[in-house]
């Protein structure tokens, strides 16, 4: 029987203190106890609804912690201030002073200069490949190796990753599957695919409003103690705390998730579709042409469609600008960074969103200067918007096939 991430999220029901039937926010930083003998326990280990601290839990970031491990089908999960907090901490549990990651040459910019320029001062190394090749990956892991690093649907190439082999290559060289599953929140469920950790940034699809700033881990009940440990746990010790008010907004915006993943996945395959009839450079992993459409319909939990990003290649730096310019002008929607809100968004991941990447490296991945990324909106008519891009493609003189011409 397929796996429904919603159904599990909606299944999950929090009553306040009256009967309401959002929960009460926790506006406290910490906690009473009735006696001394119940605080020195609490210390030792983690109680189930008594609380403490803020910086480990309060009740209203346990409550979206608790819906977040029902969606990924995971035994536990914490909320962090961040998506590189939830994946900053995550490595720093898992690696040590001469350990080594394995890591997708396609990710996301912060976390190629999380891992490239700030874990190597903690003597963490890391080796940049082409997932796509397992050979490569193979090759990759030493004994040194602690983590095994992916994004479901890479940002910003779209690269889906085989996460059952990913996961069998992992696990036969003796480290974990780590997956940012920002992009395909419902869409994929990592855990249940062989991967030991999923992260997201909660700011994205998730919350889907682009008013705050979020994150969260999933993963066993141990590996989420060893992130709280009093005593050397990184989310614990470092501190990326969510505020109880940002988690109960996020916990309701939760609820509609699936109905907008439905809406941005339509939006999507129609102007994919539409831009690639007309011949321009389109990336959708849900056009049959995307390299891997096939594996990714494999994977997915149905009924949510294929996610809500897309890639346009208009062949030059220039020739997007000129486009990007022009869309927002003609009520697209927004040139800005981030995704998954209800507006259109697009950028120029090369000097934007991976601009941390070196130009040789971005060349070498397919990271073209003329890429734009967009994450699509929640249009209602999207028809017109597709006229819309139409003419935009025509006054920024963005011809079909440029993208294959080169930059």
């Amino acid at each position: 029987m397929a796996f429904n991430p919603a159904s599990r999220v909606q299944d999950y029901l929090v009553f306040g203190e009256f009967g309401d039937v959002n929960p009460s926010i926790t506006d406290s930083s910490t906690y009473t106890f009735l006696s001394p003998e119940r605080m020195e326990e609490l210390f030792e280990h983690e109680i189930e609804g008594c609380f403490l601290y803020s910086r480990h839990f309060n009740p209203t970031n346990k409550y979206l912690a608790s819906a977040l491990e029902r969606m990924e089908d995971g035994e536990a999960a914490q909320v962090m201030a961040s998506g590189m907090g939830a994946i900053s901490t995550t490595l720093m549990t898992l690696c040590g002073a001469g350990d080594e990651i394995v890591c997708g040459r396609s990710i996301y910019g912060g976390t190629y200069a999380l891992l490239k320029n700030l874990l190597p001062r903690f003597g963490v190394t890391t080796r940049f490949v082409d997932l796509c090749n397992h050979d490569a990956v193979r090759a990759a892991i030493t004994p040194r190796t602690r983590v095994l690093y992916c994004e479901s649907l890479s940002n910003p190439l779209l690269e889906v990753s085989d996460l059952p082999a990913l996961a069998a290559i992992a696990h036969d060289g003796g480290t974990r599957l780590v997956v940012d599953n920002t992009f395909t929140p419902m869409i994929l469920s990592p855990l249940r695919h062989g991967a030991d950790v999923v992260v997201h940034s909660l700011t994205k699809f998730v919350n889907g409003t682009s008013d705050c700033v979020a994150g969260c881990v999933v993963s066993s009940r141990e590996f989420i103690a060893q992130l709280n440990d009093i005593n050397a746990g990184p989310s614990m010790l470092l501190g990326p705390v969510l505020d109880s008010t940002r988690a109960a907004s996020i916990l309701k915006n939760l609820h509609s998730l699936h109905i907008r993943l439905r809406q941005h996945g339509a939006n999507a395959l129609y102007l994919a579709s539409g831009l690639q009839a007309l011949g321009y450079t389109v990336h959708y992993p849900g056009l049959p042409s995307h390299p891997q459409h096939g594996l990714l319909a494999r994977l997915i939990n149905p009924g949510y469609g294929w996610g809500g990003m897309m890639t346009l290649d208009t062949g030059n730096h220039n020739a997007a600008n000129r486009l990007m310019t022009l869309m927002q002008r003609e009520k697209v929607g927004y040139l800005a960074v981030s995704l998954g809100y209800f507006k259109t968004l697009f950028t120029t991941p090369g000097h934007s969103t991976s601009s941390e990447i070196p130009p040789e490296e971005r060349e070498a991945a397919g990271l073209r200067e003329g890429l734009i990324r967009f994450s699509i909106g929640l249009d209602e008519d999207v028809v017109q918007t597709m006229e819309r891009i139409e003419r935009c493609l025509v006054e920024a003189e963005v011809r079909p096939n440029a993208g294959r011409a080169g930059n």
